[in-house]
């Protein structure tokens, strides 16, 4: 709670993780798309957000429009959002759009915490330099497979002909996640007690397949 959280993106990703900061009481200052980004001191409230759902989602529209309808906010044309001062950056939005000077720019600016939302929207060389800055790195391997995790429950609710509420699924969900920190924890932890996300992650998801393998016979 109190965290001002930069994500870029307005999809699916973008859009779930923005109302999931604000309902951890964050204030969720940017978003983007193809074409640029809005910023919005005052933060995207969950009215904001619904805005923005009906936008993209039904009309289609671009982003830029946000700034239009909201004084105060401003469109950033053919620009990402990582200049901008944040506690929490957030990448949902494509491959590779943090690089190395985006890094330093979060860094410079006070950035405590970079979490992967899209597929490797960091670049090898920023996400050495957030590590060697002592941010928390979360690799998209770990911080985005809820959406894997989700459609396991989506198969789960058909093989067994149940149907989940959004809380239900939420919950669930919560307690996978959870269960993928703990183990990053476990494997990433260093001598000096800090948490290694990207060597906890890559650790885990090795011995999870091992453990796999050797069950079912195939080594």
């Amino acid at each position: 709670a109190g965290k001002t959280v930069v994500i870029s993106g307005s999809g699916n990703v973008a859009q779930f993780a923005a109302q999931k900061c604000i309902d951890l009481g964050a204030k969720v200052v940017t978003m983007s798309d193809s074409k640029g980004f809005i910023h919005d001191p005052e933060g995207i409230t969950t009215d904001k957000l619904q805005w923005i759902l009906e936008l993209k989602n039904v009309k289609r529209g671009r982003i830029s429009e946000y700034a239009k309808q909201y004084p105060g906010s401003t469109f950033h044309e053919g620009s990402r959002p990582w200049n901008i001062t944040c506690d929490v950056a957030l990448p949902c939005a494509t491959q590779n759009e943090i690089l190395e000077a985006d890094a330093k720019n979060l860094i410079d600016n006070g950035c405590v915490c970079v979490a992967e939302g899209a597929n490797m929207p960091c670049a090898p060389e920023a996400v050495e330099s957030l590590q060697k800055a002592g941010v928390l790195f979360s690799p998209g391997k770990a911080s985005n497979a809820g959406g894997v995790a989700t459609s396991g429950l989506e198969m789960s609710q058909n093989n067994m002909r149940l149907s989940w509420t959004a809380e239900e699924v939420d919950s669930k969900l919560h307690n996978i996640m959870k269960a993928i920190h703990s183990q990053c924890v476990e494997y990433g932890t260093m001598e000096d007690g800090s948490v290694d996300y990207v060597k906890g992650a890559n650790i885990a998801g090795f011995v999870k397949v091992a453990d796999a393998m050797l069950d079912q016979g195939v080594v």
